[in-house]
């Protein structure tokens, strides 16, 4: 190529320094000082936490949709949905249930997703042909039966009594009926973005990993920890699932588990999701290189975070990809298999994290200039 004629940028966010949103102007504006004329497509990367559906709608258009809900706490809040022009609806669970709603209020054994149920519920009869769950962020550990019963799943209690539980009330669920499930939402297709792969319990489960951050001391995890094993036998005999064989059960409180059993969700890498979702193929459909990166890139990278997650769908169009990233760490050699044409580190003076989050901005942009400088004299 003499000269750059489109180039996608989808970075990830490098946690704690910069957002995606923020790379990508630095990213284009470097790349426009070389190639003036170069048409730039822009996909901010979601991950499921807060401000996935606010990266959505700068990818793609569509509405935000502000709706009242239960919060965490079971409280009256002002919550919100994405609604893209394709039908797709964008939830967040973040939005009824995040833990910066709880504040000091922290106590996973009380507070509830009801809030995400009602969230799904509106889209649902707003006319959403698919509906996309962010997981990340939660203040729960109710394996999200609040959510499916403000969905009108039946929690019923030993004496026939129906109820919504909670973290701590979920050795209380004697029967669960998910014939009642809304039929506006058993109508729709529902995929739950999930970049962990924790099962439901155990020492690597919800509670046990997640809990303390949500305000679970040690004896509380155990016994939150106990609930969702009680719970989890219940869900195999009445709905036939054994959520402790699906990675990623445990995320979010166990709403991973709750998102399979209530909702029939497929559990999926957040990057895939947003391949998905904003026709990556399409978009990138004649692009001559292909930018995307992370703080961090390392073995645990291969597993399929963004951009390996990008890398793969840009080798089988046979598009060039270049991972501009915080810090290198070892065993990455697998990302070339992968579809990763080169790995540029913006970490230019081998400085530790604290100092390096100073200039995280001036780094990325000197990266970029260095890269775009050595491929223009290039005739590239």
């Amino acid at each position: 190529m003499a000269s750059m004629k489109k180039a996608v940028l989808i970075p990830d966010s490098f946690k704690g320094t910069m957002s995606s949103e923020q790379i990508i102007s630095i990213m284009k504006e470097r790349i426009l000082a070389y190639h003036p004329d170069c048409q730039i497509v822009s996909i901010p990367v979601a991950d499921g936490g807060e401000g996935s559906v606010d990266a959505f709608l700068a990818a793609l258009g569509g509405e935000k949709v502000t709706v009242k809900t239960k919060g965490p706490w079971n409280e009256d809040i002002d919550s919100f949905y994405g609604m893209l022009p394709d039908g797709t609806a964008v939830i967040e669970m973040a939005a009824s249930a995040g833990l910066p709603q709880v504040g000091d209020r922290k106590d996973p054994s009380k507070t509830t997703t009801y809030g995400v149920g009602q969230l799904i519920l509106h889209a649902a009869k707003n006319g959403a042909k698919k509906l996309v769950i962010g997981l990340g962020g939660s203040a729960t550990n109710d394996a999200g039966c609040g959510a499916a019963a403000a969905c009108g799943v039946s929690f019923y209690d030993a004496d026939g009594k129906a109820f919504v539980p909670v973290g701590g009330t979920l050795d209380k669920i004697a029967r669960i009926d998910t014939s009642t499930l809304a039929e506006e939402v058993k109508a729709l297709p529902v995929t739950a973005m999930c970049d962990i792969d924790n099962p439901f319990y155990g020492p690597t489960g919800a509670a046990a990993v997640f809990g303390p951050q949500k305000g679970a001391d040690p004896a509380m995890v155990e016994e939150l920890d106990g609930k969702m094993r009680k719970l989890s036998e219940v869900i195999i005999r009445d709905i036939g699932i054994d959520l402790q064989q699906i990675p990623g059960s445990g995320a979010a409180g166990g709403m991973g588990g709750g998102m399979k059993a209530f909702f029939s969700a497929m559990l999926q890498m957040g990057i895939d999701t947003v391949l998905d979702v904003t026709d990556f193929v399409n978009l990138a459909a004649g692009a001559d290189l292909i930018f995307t990166g992370e703080g961090k890139i390392d073995g645990q990278s291969l597993r399929g975070k963004v951009v390996i997650g990008v890398a793969r769908r840009a080798k089988e169009m046979g598009v060039p990809v270049a991972a501009i990233v915080g810090d290198i760490g070892d065993n990455i050699e697998g990302a070339y298999e992968n579809g990763v044409t080169g790995i540029f580190s913006t970490n230019r003076v081998a400085v530790p994290f604290k100092e390096a989050k100073t200039r995280a901005e001036s780094d990325m942009r000197l990266t970029m200039d260095n890269l775009l400088r050595f491929m223009k004299s290039m005739g590239l």
